[in-house]
């Protein structure tokens, strides 16, 4: 039995490891683990951690509570202006630097919605493993959240072009069977199993070559790198609206999410 150790210097995630397996979990229950700076900043953290620990072989990403994975951007945070320099959309990339980089199995365990961000962790981990009652979707168009570049274009290579267009600009919400049948998980579990099935997924990673499977892992990455170094030189929203953050179209989206209200975008057609 390999030892079982937490690391206690977070605020928004908890990070343990224990038998091979790096747990972060986003520990944000009352927002339903929706993240902000200090979230992102520290799952880097975790990641970073992880990479470099000699016993840890996977990783699992989750949230806390059954009630969701993760919730996708703080609308509250946004609507301070979380994402307005840029600094939210920067460490929403570092992240994801981070689950490339690290070179391990990452498996996200998602229980309950997995919305905006966190349907991009979804979908970025190398495996997806849900619960029966988790439900995935994006947020963007619907709240003027504006994602961009290989973090949007990505889907494509996991749900094909016009699946991946659909679940992006009609934000409709898609419960974990359809999900599966369309490729963006791995396997489905009631609720009660969701834990067993990870283990029994870490276990078989555990099994297996590390070197091995981080050279599998480097050639998938590397796949669509050409995509995403290309992409990221860009700024696709000053191309279409530099002045977007001072319309007041975002400002519509995140007050009327917050007013649980529907957003009212017409003037900005």
């Amino acid at each position: 039995m390999q030892k079982s150790s937490l690391h206690r210097n977070f605020t928004d995630i908890v990070f343990s490891v224990s038998n091979g397996v790096a747990f972060v979990v986003i520990d944000r229950p009352e927002r339903m683990n929706a993240f902000r700076n200090e979230t992102m900043t520290e799952i880097v953290v975790a990641l970073e951690i992880a990479a470099t620990d000699p016993e840890v072989g996977v990783i699992v990403l989750t949230g806390a509570g059954n009630r969701a994975f993760c919730a996708g951007g703080d609308v509250e945070w946004e609507a301070n202006g979380g994402l307005e320099d840029r600094k939210g959309d920067d460490a929403i990339r570092r992240v994801y630097a981070a689950m490339r980089e690290g070179n391990k199995p990452i498996i996200a365990r998602v229980n309950g919605y997995a919305i905006g961000g966190g349907n991009h962790l979804a979908y970025m981990c190398d495996f997806t493993i849900a619960s029966d009652d988790a439900i995935f979707g994006q947020n963007g168009p619907r709240v003027a959240s504006p994602a961009e570049g290989w973090i949007v274009s990505y889907l494509v290579r996991v749900l094909g072009a016009k699946r991946a267009r659909e679940m992006w600009m009609l934000c409709r919400r898609y419960p974990a069977s359809q999900m599966l049948e369309w490729g963006l998980v791995n396997a489905v579990v009631p609720q009660e199993d969701l834990d067993e099935e990870v283990q029994r997924w870490c276990e078989e990673l555990l099994a297996l070559s590390p070197t091995a499977l981080k050279t599998i892992r480097a050639s998938f990455e590397d796949e669509y790198a050409a995509l995403r170094d290309r992409q990221d030189k860009r700024n696709f929203l000053a191309e279409v609206n530099p002045s977007f953050f001072d319309s007041g179209e975002h400002a519509e989206g995140a007050g009327a999410f917050l007013e649980k209200r529907r957003p009212e975008f017409q003037r900005w057609r």
